[in-house]
């Protein structure tokens, strides 16, 4: 696809991307897929992921009670357990706010390693990784944002995301759409959002704005992107997704390059 060399012209050292179609197949990459990079929040779907399919082997449920007082395995994954963004402080009830938390997906690490007598990075490993075959990820550490992974592995896991093997393709529908709709809330990097919609540890781009998808992105378009400038989004309408790794911190450059980028992506992909 010649809209991904788009991403030679961005100012970040190195930089690799990819489009997959909803059978799975590649419909192109470019730059180095293979080379590791840090993914920052980009690890929150991968984590998520582990958690529903702990929640499909019986090992946890959704509504069993998480994290701060009140709040559950589905507030941890949506956001709105009341959980500060970085800290142990409560910061609102649950299901009242949706407060963007990192410390939210550790709660949820720790809840899962302790009703699996596994260590997160190991379930997510076993869970997730190595049925993938994503051999060059792994987490040395948060379950929030310390993952390395390639675009290569990614590809694996945005095939996975369209067509499920590893979870109920109703699990995924579940995981994709909105949760606790109607809560306003901070995106970071982009303001607050009136409602600033989230699926179960997936971002849902409905009608946001601004956003770092494109405008001819679905509202259905669901993601995640990272501050170590990386994203990953799947839009169902358009059946396609792509992937988006670099080595350089978002920012204003980000803000503008990635949303031409993915309407180029689209719009190559539609004939337009």
């Amino acid at each position: 696809m010649q809209s991904l060399s788009m991403i030679e012209n961005w100012p970040v050292p190195t930089a690799a991307a990819a489009v997959v179609r909803a059978d799975g197949s590649v419909a192109g990459s470019h730059g180095p897929v293979d080379h590791r990079f840090p993914l920052a929040s980009v690890t929150k779907p991968l984590a998520a992921y582990a958690a529903l399919v702990a929640y499909e082997e019986g090992a946890v449920e959704l509504d069993e009670p998480a994290g701060p007082e009140g709040s559950t395995v589905r507030h941890l994954l949506a956001h709105t357990s009341g959980l500060a963004f970085d800290e142990q402080r409560i910061m609102a009830e649950p299901g009242n706010r949706r407060l963007y938390s990192n410390t939210g997906f550790e709660a949820l690490g720790d809840h899962i390693a302790k009703a699996t007598d596994i260590p997160f990075a190991e379930y997510l490993r076993q869970a997730v990784l190595v049925p993938l075959g994503m051999t060059a990820t792994d987490l040395p550490g948060s379950p929030a944002k310390d993952g390395v992974s390639t675009v290569s592995d990614l590809v694996r896991f945005a095939a996975e995301l369209q067509a499920p093997q590893l979870l109920d393709p109703r699990t995924v529908a579940e995981a994709t759409a909105v949760v606790h709709p109607g809560l306003a809330g901070v995106l970071p990097g982009y303001g607050h959002q009136r409602p600033n919609d989230w699926g179960l540890g997936f971002e849902i781009r409905a009608a946001k704005s601004p956003h770092w998808t494109g405008s001819a992105s679905s509202p259905r378009t669901f993601g995640h992107f990272g501050q170590s400038g990386t994203f990953l989004w799947v839009d169902p309408d358009a059946r396609l997704a792509c992937v988006a790794l670099t080595d350089r911190a978002f920012g204003p450059w980000a803000v503008e390059a990635w949303p031409a980028f993915t309407d180029a992506v689209l719009a190559e992909a539609s004939g337009r």
